[in-house]
């Protein structure tokens, strides 16, 4: 009998493998996640230089953690669950996000505005942040939602479909668009840069799938088929071994080459936050805020610092082009805190913090203390050269917000002997646009003669202006050079040698760059202390830039208590400049002629024609070409009308409409300045027709009957043409029309009888810049 075969008790050899293959492939199955998680970690490091703290980079490591570990649990589950699972848990995870940049920033508001404000302007806010970028919810969100996408679907091709490389391309795409936001904004991420490819080494090392096929294709075929698919492997190696060589040898030198250049800055292709022209110039508000001195504008609370001369900074103006000075700033959005920047050497430098409400102040530029550092409660744009912060959204009534500022004092010691910068740094400070009228460049000439050192140039003309002009309230607006040769030069008796801080400042600055000095004009406010900041408050003052001092402001004012010297008394224009002064209006009558008797010529009858032919004929003469002038004008003039209001489109016919009524309030000796809204124009539009008429009535002169078209109304649709441009409608402008036309008539019909002849002829419409 044969004898039965020997039991094996222990496991089958075929299980052991098995059970060993599977553990190695759950070993062989953690790089490739692991991998794709660095990755995207990686792009965040790299991104995270230009923030102001590693919270951005927390973040996408976190999103890059979440996303992968949804995709590898979710990785037996059937495809189409994969994504709606994905975008719930990338939800709740931006939400935490946004909630944490927002307490970081300490944004005011619920997670839903935050949330709903960031998904509206993240894309042009990362792009025109201020490097350092602060982590706030809309400089966080793209990043994040980047950075889950890229590990979702890495993890999805790489995992499920076993593409490891191809899975690697979303990472890699995330990690170049990083370098591309950075820029030359930072150092270059060599190491980064290093360590993902690294990373994806390893990652391909080991792969995705473990059976048999996977670790020898060959496995299982006949000996001559296993020997030509083996040709063919080493045959489509060697080709892409010989690709990849080529593509080396060809795109190698260039790229070696473009290693030490500059990378370009996506931020120059994305226009930065803006401002409208009120903002751009805010000088022109002076003369208005002046003839309203009890406006309340802000409220002010100083919870640090605050002793001595403490102003409160609205804007500064660099550039001036002969007409208006403006700020020229270019503004990025910025964060809580904002950069730092090393004051001269021996400043003395105070912390001062400030709560400001905002009341009756309009526009987007947010008054701050200089140089501001911190700014809580508003979300602020900045500009580092010029310090001037903005509200992009615009300064509404009651918004409440929070400023530090390091109050930068200048040691007055070194200010004697202190020298002025020159060259193309301080190019902008020291141009001086074309046109300067001779008077003031021989003014300035005078003023530097005796003043070699800049400081004394500089108190030499803070003391000329101070000791021969007044300040009114009343002055017009305007710091053109024509309105300043006439504040400088014009005839005291005919309203020259006064003005407002908007004046004093602007001819200090303009004096200042002909005497060489790199100057500005800075508007802002002086308040008397905590409390209401009202617009008798507001003033513009000129600084000069010294070298290791800074910038320093002067007083150009006079002194209350002291009576003004006249200018003649120390400067006088020469015979050939005389003073400007207002341009008279032209005469209708003719000149007298001189008798006949007067003249010393020959009295021969044969010497030439008889005197009463000449006087005749030279009256004639002088009437026909008057007459013709005349006729001239007053067909210009009509046509001038006519081209206003009715041709162009309705928001260019409602803007002529209100050309005619601006022009005819200057016409009436009631010009009015651009500081003014067009509501305020169109109250003192009906002032003057009511101050005319009362004038006719006490000369005993009835005035014509008829109340005067509302101008109120052709200014609402003025402003409606302005802020919404496109939407007036024909109708509208055969009304402005109307209204313009109506007021016009009113006003001349209350208008002396021989204005009301010049009023049709008068070459100033023709000649008067919009």
């Amino acid at each position: 009998m044969g004898r039965d075969p020997p039991v094996v008790t222990g496991p089958a050899p075929n299980a052991g493998r098995a059970a060993w293959a599977r553990g190695l492939g759950a070993l062989r199955a953690v790089p490739v996640p692991l991998a794709l998680v660095t990755m995207i970690s990686l792009a965040g490091v790299v991104l995270g230089r230009v923030y102001a703290d590693d919270l951005l980079t927390r973040l996408m490591v976190g999103a890059a953690v979440g996303s992968v570990l949804v995709g590898v649990a979710a990785r037996r589950l059937p495809s189409w669950l994969v994504a709606p699972l994905s975008v719930l848990a990338l939800a709740g995870w931006t939400a935490l996000s946004l909630r944490l940049a927002a307490a970081h920033a300490e944004l005011p508001g619920s997670l839903a505005g935050v949330a709903g404000d960031a998904a509206r302007n993240a894309v042009p806010r990362l792009l025109t942040a201020m490097i350092p970028v602060e982590p706030a919810p809309d400089t966080v969100l793209v990043p994040v939602v980047a950075a889950w996408l890229a590990g979702l679907a890495g993890a999805e091709v790489a995992l499920r479909a076993g593409r490891v490389l191809l899975g690697y391309l979303p990472p890699a795409l995330l990690f170049a668009g990083a370098l591309y936001v950075v820029g030359p904004n930072a150092e270059p991420a060599v190491w980064p840069a290093v360590a993902f490819a690294a990373v994806a080494a390893v990652g391909l090392a080991v792969p995705g799938r473990q059976d048999a096929a996977s670790v020898d294709p060959t496995a299982g075929l006949a000996p001559a088929v296993r020997a030509a698919v083996r040709l063919r492997l080493a045959a489509a190696t060697a080709a892409g071994l010989a690709v990849v060589v080529g593509l080396a040898a060809l795109l190698g030198p260039a790229l070696a080459g473009r290693v030490d250049e500059r990378p370009v800055d996506p931020r120059r292709y994305v226009e930065p936050p803006r401002v409208e022209s009120l903002d751009e110039n805010p000088l022109i508000r002076i003369s208005g805020w002046a003839l309203n001195p009890d406006q309340k504008l802000l409220e002010v609370r100083t919870t640090e610092g605050g002793g001595g001369d403490v102003r409160i900074r609205l804007a500064v103006l660099s550039d001036y082009d002969g007409v208006t000075w403006r700020v020229g700033a270019t503004y990025r959005n910025a964060g809580r805190v904002l950069p730092l920047s090393e004051p001269a050497p021996g400043t003395t430098v105070d912390t001062v913090r400030q709560e400001i409400t905002v009341a009756e102040l309009t526009g987007r530029l947010l008054p701050a203390v200089a140089t501001p550092r911190e700014v809580t409660g508003a979300r602020a744009a900045y500009d580092p050269a010029t310090g001037t912060l903005i509200r992009p959204e615009g300064l509404t009534a009651g918004l409440r917000y929070a400023v530090t500022s390091a109050r930068e004092r200048p040691d007055g010691n070194l200010l004697a002997t202190a020298n002025v910068p020159a060259g193309d740094a301080v190019a902008r400070e020291l141009r001086v646009a074309d046109g300067v009228p001779e008077p003031l460049r021989r003014l300035a000439a005078q003023l530097a003669e005796s003043n070699g050192a800049p400081y004394a140039r500089a108190a030499a003309i803070e003391q000329f202006l101070a000791e021969h002009y007044r300040v009114t309230a009343d002055a017009p607006s305007g710091h053109a050079y024509p309105n300043l040769a006439f504040f400088l030069f014009g005839p005291r008796a005919g309203g020259g040698q006064r003005g407002t801080s908007e004046q004093f400042a602007a001819a200090f600055a303009v004096l200042g760059r002909l005497t060489g000095l790199p100057t500005r004009v800075v508007v802002g406010f002086r308040p008397k202390g905590d409390g209401p900041v009202r617009a008798a408050d507001a003033f513009a003052w000129p600084e000069v830039l010294f070298d290791g001092v800074g910038w320093v402001p002067f007083d150009p004012m006079p002194r209350p208590d002291e009576e003004p010297r006249p200018v003649e008394e120390d400067f006088r224009p020469t015979p050939d400049d005389p003073p400007p002064s207002e341009v008279p209006e032209p005469t209708v009558e003719p000149t007298a002629t001189p008798p006949a008797g007067a003249s010393s010529g020959p009295t021969r009858r044969d010497a030439g024609l008889a005197t009463p032919v000449l006087v005749g004929g030279g009256v004639g003469g002088l009437v026909l070409v008057v007459g013709g002038l005349l006729l001239v004008l007053g067909t210009l003039r009509r046509n001038l009308t006519r081209a206003r209001l009715e041709r162009g489109d309705p928001g260019e016919r409602i803007a002529g409409a209100w050309r005619e009524v601006t022009d005819a309030l200057r016409l009436a000796g009631h010009p009015v300045g651009d500081d003014l809204a067009a509501a305020e124009v169109a109250e003192r539009a009906r002032r003057t027709v009511a101050e005319a008429r009362a004038t006719l009535a006490a000369d005993g002169t009835r005035p014509a009957d008829g109340p005067a078209a509302d101008v109120g109304e052709l200014a609402g649709l003025l402003n409606q043409v302005a802020f919404a441009p496109g939407t007036a409608a024909l109708a509208q402008a055969d009304r402005a029309a109307a209204v313009a036309e109506g007021y016009v008539s009113v006003l001349r019909s209350a208008r002396p009888w021989w204005r009301r002849l010049l009023w049709r002829v008068h070459p100033g419409p023709l000649r008067w810049r919009p």
